[in-house]
């Protein structure tokens, strides 16, 4: 047990101390990491703990990894519908580029290059929109909130000793996965509001003499507390007007870049480039555009790692499924 609690420990304050963005594409691929190793390790703690054949601990696992199950696939149906914004996105620079490489001289006289190009920065925001709309139809037909309820109560106050301590294990692995499937789901689908609370009840209440899990609750704690200082600076900033939706952060940014573009590409249009420098705006424009680019790969390779993970643990579950049920079948 006392290996498990550890691990459990070690992989929530690694979260911790990731020097990543919270909610960003490494850090979410970390936190998925980090469930998948969760999962694994309870399946080797179970084979050691002679557990008896048809009682409700197979139940618990089954009814734990159903849920886990759910919000996964939750989660990779939001990171899958990324590829397509990044495509809408990528054209918009494309055709930025495209049109300076024309001469934006010639085109930007009222002809239709520019209404084109305008039609072309619009696409990814209006796709960016549907999309933070459509997710938030997706979560509340396939999401209970209440499957992702953190428990802050003292573990003291459960029988975690049933079934040689493997109730105490499910326990710690229930409120942790909860809190990790939260981060995925805000990160690639819409923001859950209990990331920004945070509650140190467990790590003051937990000492020496509780649990073993005491350790994994002080450093659930941690984890917690930067998660929810890091959702209130993202959400409290005057210039975040996306709060509410889809929060992984080279989403964020490259949304943030393609508003910049828009921006600077409609003062260019309302001035008319007679006014302007051409080299200049030129310059500025393809730099806008090579921001974009580099935004939407990262968003794009990151979304790709994520749902890999993802897959993995799935396939995990299934084989995890059988073999406890196949242990009970032969015991």
């Amino acid at each position: 047990m006392n290996g498990f609690y550890s691990s459990m420990a070690h992989g929530l304050d690694a979260l911790h101390r990731s020097p990543h963005a919270c909610l960003s594409a490494p850090f979410l691929q970390q936190a998925a990491a980090l469930l998948r190793s969760l999962h694994s390790q309870l399946l080797h703690l179970v084979q050691r703990l002679h557990l008896p054949p048809g009682e409700s601990w197979l139940d618990e696992y089954m009814d734990e990894t159903s849920r886990l199950w759910d919000a996964c696939q939750l989660a990779r149906a939001g990171a899958s519908a990324l590829d397509a914004y990044c495509a809408s996105a990528a054209r918009g620079a494309d055709i930025i580029n495209a049109w300076l490489l024309r001469g934006a001289g010639a085109a930007a006289g009222g002809g239709p290059a520019p209404h084109h190009v305008q039609r072309a920065i619009n696409a990814p925001r209006r796709h960016a929109a549907g999309l933070q709309q459509d997710n938030r139809a997706l979560a509340d037909a396939r999401l209970d909130p209440a499957s992702l309820l953190l428990d802050d109560r003292s573990p003291l106050e459960f029988k975690l000793n049933a079934f040689n301590g493997f109730r105490g294990v499910l326990y710690a692995l229930r409120n942790a996965s909860s809190f990790l499937l939260m981060l995925l789901i805000s990160g690639t689908v819409t923001c859950l509001p209990d990331l920004l609370t945070c509650s140190s009840s467990g790590a003051a209440a937990a000492t020496h003499q509780q649990l073993r899990a005491s350790g994994y609750v002080a450093s659930m704690a941690r984890l917690r507390q930067r998660v929810a200082q890091e959702m209130e600076s993202i959400l409290g900033s005057s210039g975040d007007n996306h709060s509410g939706g889809i929060m992984m952060y080279e989403f964020r940014q490259a949304r943030a870049a393609i508003e910049s573009l828009k921006q600077d590409f409609d003062r260019v249009v309302a001035m008319g480039m007679g006014y302007c420098d051409p080299d200049e705006i030129s310059d500025t424009l393809a730099q806008r555009a090579e921001i974009i680019n580099g935004w939407v790969g990262m968003l794009r390779s990151g979304a790709e790692s994520v749902i890999v993970e993802l897959d993995d643990f799935f396939d995990e579950i299934v084989e995890g499924r059988k073999m406890l049920s196949d242990l009970c079948s032969h015991r």
